[in-house]
């Protein structure tokens, strides 16, 4: 495995999460295959803690292998034990959450440490957790910002890789915030991560992903829009 800002001359393999209809998995696929991951990435895996999950078959539909594990009425950490087994059959370099609607706790997090991306549909300094585009549209703002970082223990407290402005002015409805947002973060995911694979983001430790002072021990990776 390389760690984050590691140059590799092979391509990286992704196992991307998602719960929902995935439209961000769809953008990182397209970008696999004739955009900016296409020399660097390839999909490993996508998975579902919703076997039902809309994303898994339009997954199937782009070519990507799929799995899944239903999580209802089972313990957190029991849980996350057995998706790490299912992902690391599938040797993934990177863990890529898509709308990934579940509680990370530390059994998951420590064991993909500094090799988890998120992203969150607003500054995470101003804004972390659920909600972030009803955050937007209530508060009227005229500009927010989509970020993508990797994933500790905290909430949306892990290291910023990128940030992108989106200009809300004039956004009447929370339907326009979240589709200007969206088309934010599928172009933002996919470059930001060929960036990361290509060497070009500053080096990151493994350990500056896995916890961070002054937060509690488990946290909820931030959730996008495009459930």
């Amino acid at each position: 495995m390389n760690s984050p800002g590691n140059h590799t001359t092979h391509k990286q393999r992704l196992a991307i999460l998602l719960s929902g209809r995935g439209s961000n998995m769809v953008a990182l696929v397209k970008a696999v295959h004739h955009g900016v991951l296409q020399d660097v990435a390839e999909v490993a895996v996508v998975f579902s803690n919703k076997p039902d999950a809309p994303g898994l078959e339009t997954a199937r539909a782009l070519g990507c292998p799929t799995d899944s594990l239903s999580s209802q009425g089972r313990k957190r950490a029991d849980f996350d034990a057995a998706v790490v087994d299912i992902l690391n059959s599938y040797q993934p370099d990177y863990v890529v959450l898509a709308g990934y609607m579940r509680i990370l706790s530390p059994t998951f997090i420590r064991a993909f440490a500094g090799r988890i991306l998120n992203i969150h549909p607003a500054d995470t300094h101003q804004h972390q957790g659920l909600h972030a585009y009803e955050w937007a549209f209530e508060h009227r703002l005229p500009e927010t910002k989509i970020t993508v970082h990797l994933v500790d223990e905290g909430l949306d407290t892990g290291p910023v890789l990128a940030q992108e402005p989106v200009d809300l002015r004039g956004a009447d409805t929370l339907a326009e915030v979240e589709r200007r947002g969206l088309a934010v973060e599928h172009q933002l995911y996919a470059t930001t991560l060929a960036r990361l694979l290509r060497g070009e983001l500053p080096d990151l430790p493994a350990e500056a992903a896995l916890t961070t002072p002054h937060t509690p021990p488990t946290s909820v990776a931030s959730l996008p829009a495009d459930n």
